[in-house]
């Protein structure tokens, strides 16, 4: 006999004390670290690294919660699994965060030394670099610690110079003066990437640009007035026959003493504002072109600050772009140039970061050149990066979920711009470049390495600008295992990138394109694209809206004057603070109770239906967070039943397996199957719902209601056989839902381990190594299945005859059961002991003819499932019950009289909380079908 003791489980779920009881025992007891037993196969994620300035968002909570899903359930399934984890320096970020910090303390980046400020970043980043590695930790990300990089650490930073100088060497890097965007708050050029334009309300200025031999001219629109002083020429559709007279002909340049041309080209849409477009090809990336096809001279009219230069009129130098653009417009309409002013809906490009509108701007950077065929001596020569991108998802190499953004992504490389890599930031992988006194440029490992490049003697100095934060994310998937031949083995490629669909051209393009090209391998197989997380609204989640949730806040829970705190402080947009209390207090108006790290990582996995984003309601968490309490009290339910006494473990141990115990297993079975599938097929969504119904539906529901009967018939045989299926399919249960929800399942099984016989007390191991469940098919009993539905049917009947006849749940009566069917008969009669417990009964019986035992007077309606009529067996004192329903029906009309004209009230529905309303209008809707459930009862009594 097997009879283990273990220490009684707590009466209640607390998930701050079991998280922070067993990740520590984890990351001791090694259970992250990488396998490298080369007989298996292989499982790894390239973690998207956070930035170093930030804590966890929500998209960071849901792609992690489905990463460390993926890799905890590959790990138990018998793989090789490596979860490399890591922090990007984030450039752009992580300057602005520490810049800010300056300025709180009088400071500038600009009034001290280049050294001087990156010692200030690299304190930063070691005050908050760790925070979001805690963070981590606490969504229970078992993350292989011992293989932690940062993207500015000495090895990495060493691959980023390596592989620049063999870009540059191989022709692919180059020096060049270009049109980029601008942002003069940084004052450094951004990728295109991270422009985000929105609509804003504008105007149009319509001016005219006179004709030189006297002419009227023409008149042109703009929406950047100020521009015009950089303008080379005006340009018209050469298929517009209003203008064709006037191509060729000179203007004079409004404010300024230049003449300019007309020119006609096919890029004017001959249907906006006047067919007439000024083109500053210094300015703007579409006029860069037109200009470089007419030859067009490119006049920079801007510093780097977004002030008019020494290329105006003296007027105007010096001038802020708006205060410019002011002045300008004032002095076109006094000088009768002003033709109209309307209003205008257009795009207006922002860097989020700074909140800045970017300048187009000519100047020199570096860039990568995407479409250049590489030259022999690569491992592809004759291809471009941009092939090799696009081969990598045309040969299967690497596959795309979900299958649209396979267009998109290769829309996208299909018309690639040369890549701008420098920024003129000082927080970064500085470019390795030096320069002498002639200009003449060095590309070179080090400053000893150029030294010798351009001779004894020569003073060299070092480029500036420092590398895009993308291009050394980009080398992660192998700069981050260099040097160890294994790993490269085993984990590159890796099995699957998890990330937002937002960084597919930022990170996942490039990573293709750049570890094809210094590998010869794909970074990855697999990449599945989620959605972003977004609020309850639908709304995108922003600190300056107010609306973003913290991950740990709802992990430890937080009350509303806090959430108000946290939300309102540091707005962008301190005028929005009153609306964004207002949401706080209609969508948490208690705050946000605790969820745990459980509740929070099966929220997202049920959210995580690929491609699509998420809306985030806090009420779906709460709802999860109450299946944590449902799976605790069905564990402390199974263990009270099981512990001390004889589960049937031994090998000559009799047991008679009931209808039911079989029944279990074979849903046990098929939901196994469910969720292999869904992790196989990274739908966590499929998985999680699997996991749930199983657990509340069938095992909770069903199958320990049915047990109690069989734990009490008297039979060992059958008791003991109840008690072996409650606790090992409990114990598989726990292994299965581990990956998604692992610290209740590690303590829970902690317990039910030892008595289902899989581990020994003195035994340290951990559910996060034990085997995941395998779908074994010959245990599926389909006629155990047939027999238990078929009960369900039942019970679900009698029970909405009860209701239908307001029984109180603690009142027992009677049930006569007639059936066509002697076979159907003998199977429910088996089944009588569950009848009666689940339905509250007195008594069965079984009899041909319902009406011969129906008491007189009785109004009790049958009900027909299957083979089955079914009946209640109660005696009505009709006047009594005519008296009683009459009572109730007048209460509850009363009560719904009172809802309505409150709810009539404009004041009310006005002043009162949503929630309040809300909350009247469903008591209102239960009354009302209380009040139609009572009528029917009343009309069924038979008259006296």
């Amino acid at each position: 006999m097997s009879e283990t003791k273990t220490q009684e489980l707590a009466k209640s779920y607390d998930p701050s004390s079991i998280e922070a009881k067993w990740y520590p025992y984890w990351e001791k007891k090694g259970f992250f670290k990488a396998g490298t037993d080369k007989s298996k196969k292989s499982f790894s994620i390239q973690l998207p690294p956070p930035n170093v300035t930030g804590i966890l968002h929500m998209g960071h909570a849901f792609n992690q919660s489905v990463m460390d899903s993926l890799v905890r359930f590959y790990r138990m399934d018998g793989y090789n699994t490596m979860w490399m984890p890591g922090t990007d320096h984030a450039g752009i970020a992580t300057q602005i965060v520490v810049e800010r910090r300056l300025e709180g303390q009088g400071k500038s980046r600009r009034d001290m030394p280049r050294e001087e400020f990156i010692k200030e970043v690299w304190d930063w980043q070691k005050l908050s670099g760790g925070t979001i590695l805690k963070q981590m930790r606490k969504l229970g990300d078992s993350l292989d610690w011992d293989r932690l990089y940062f993207t500015m650490n000495e090895d990495l930073s060493k691959t980023v110079i390596d592989c620049f100088v063999e870009l540059y060497n191989k022709g692919l890097i180059y020096r060049g003066r270009r049109l980029v965007n601008w942002d003069p708050k940084l004052q450094s050029s951004v990728s295109d990437l991270e422009v985000e334009s929105e609509e804003s309300d504008g105007h149009l200025w319509e001016i005219r640009y006179p004709a030189v031999d006297g002419g009227e001219g023409v008149v042109v629109a703009t929406t950047r007035p100020e521009t015009l002083f950089g303008d080379q020429a005006v340009a018209v559709n050469p298929e517009d026959e209003r203008y064709k007279h006037l191509v060729g002909k000179m203007l004079r340049l409004p404010l300024t003493d230049r003449e300019i041309p007309v020119i006609a080209d096919p890029y004017v849409d001959k249907e906006f504002g006047s067919g007439c477009v000024k083109i500053t090809p210094a300015h703007d990336f579409n006029d860069f072109e037109v200009g470089k096809r007419h030859n067009l001279e490119q006049l920079n009219i801007l510093t780097k600050t977004a002030h008019l230069n020494d290329n105006v009129p003296e007027k105007y130098r010096g001038l802020d772009r708006y205060e410019a653009r002011k002045q300008a417009v004032a002095d076109l309409e006094a000088q009768g140039l002003l033709v109209g002013i309307k209003p205008h809906k257009h795009m207006v490009p922002r860097v989020p970061r700074t909140g800045e509108i970017v300048e187009p701007m000519l100047s020199d950077q570096w860039f990568l050149a995407m479409s250049e065929p590489a030259p022999e001596g690569c491992r592809f020569p004759g291809k471009s990066l941009a092939d090799l991108g696009l081969e990598a998802v045309d040969d299967n190499l690497v596959n795309i979920f979900p299958e649209q953004w396979r267009k998109v992504y290769k829309d996208w490389l299909s018309n690639i711009q040369d890549w701008c890599l420098s920024r003129q930031l000082w927080w970064g992988h500085q470019i390795p470049a030096w320069y002498d006194e002639n200009g003449k440029v060095y590309v070179a490992h080090d400053e000893a390495e150029a030294q010798a490049m351009a001779g004894e003697g020569v003073k060299l100095t070092r480029d500036e600008d420092v590398l895009d934060t993308w291009f050394s994310s980009g080398l992660v998937p192998f700069s981050t295992l260099r040097g160890d031949q294994t790993s490269l083995d085993l984990f590159l490629p890796s099995s699957v990138l998890v990330t937002g669909y937002d960084i597919l051209f930022f990170w996942v393009a490039r990573m293709i394109m750049l570890t094809r090209f210094f590998t010869g391998k794909v970074p990855f197989k697999d990449v599945y694209l989620h959605g972003l997380v977004r609020d309850a609204e639908g709304q995108k989640m922003s600190k300056s809206e107010g609306n973003t949730i913290d991950p740990i806040d709802l992990i430890d829970g937080v009350d509303l004057d806090h959430l108000i705190e946290k939300s309102v402080v540091g707005l962008r947009r301190p005028e929005k603070a009153p609306q964004v209390i207002n949401k706080l207090k209609k969508h948490y108006p208690n705050g946000i109770t605790e969820i745990g790290a459980d509740g929070l990582r099966f929220t997202m996995a049920a959210y995580a239906t690929l491609g699509r984003n998420i809306n985030f309601d806090v009420k779906r968490a709460d709802g999860y967070r109450n299946f944590c309490n449902k799976l605790w009290n069905a564990s402390r339910f199974v263990l009270m039943n099981v512990e001390g006494k004889d589960c049937g473990l031994e090998k000559d141990a009799e047991l008679i397996y009931s209808v039911p115990d079989l029944w279990i297993r074979s849903e046990f079975e098929r939901t196994v199957k469910e969720v292999r599938q869904g992790f196989t097929d990274y739908r966590l969504d499929n998985a999680a719902n699997a996991i749930y119904s199983f657990i509340w539906n069938q095992y909770c529901d069903w199958y320990l209601e049915l047990a109690k009967v069989q734990l009490n018939s008297g039979n060992p045989a059958v008791e003991r056989a109840t008690r072996r299926t409650l606790v090992t399919i409990l114990e598989g249960v726990l292994r299965l839902t581990h990956p998604i929800m692992p610290f209740i399942t590690e303590e829970l099984w902690q317990k039910v381990s030892l008595v289902a016989g899989v581990r020994k007390e003195d035994e340290e191991t951990s559910v996060m190594v034990q085997a995941y469940p395998k779908y074994e098919p010959a245990a599926i009993d389909d006629e155990a299945d047939k027999q238990i539905e078929e009960l369900k049917a039942v019970i679900a009947a009698v029970r909405n005859l009860r209701s239908e006849m307001l029984l109180q749940p603690s009142k027992r009566v009677p049930l006569a059961i007639s059936s066509r069917s002697g076979e159907a008969r003998a199977r429910i009669e088996k089944s009588t002991a569950y009848l009666q417990a689940l339905c509250r009964l007195e008594e069965v019986i079984f009899t041909e003819n319902l009406e011969s035992v129906r008491p007189a007077g009785s109004a009790a309606p049958v009900a027909v499932v299957d083979d089955f009529s079914l009946m209640l067996i109660i005696k009505v004192d009709v006047a009594a019950e005519k008296t009683r329903i009459g009572k109730e029906i007048a209460k509850l009309e009363a009560e719904i009289q009172k809802a309505n004209v409150k709810l009539a009230n404009e004041k009310f529905v006005s002043r009162a909380p949503a929630a309040v309303i809300e909350q009247e209008r469903q008591r209102l809707a239960a009354n009302q079908a209380l009040l139609k459930s009572n009528q029917e009862q009343l009309a069924k009594l038979p008259s006296e």
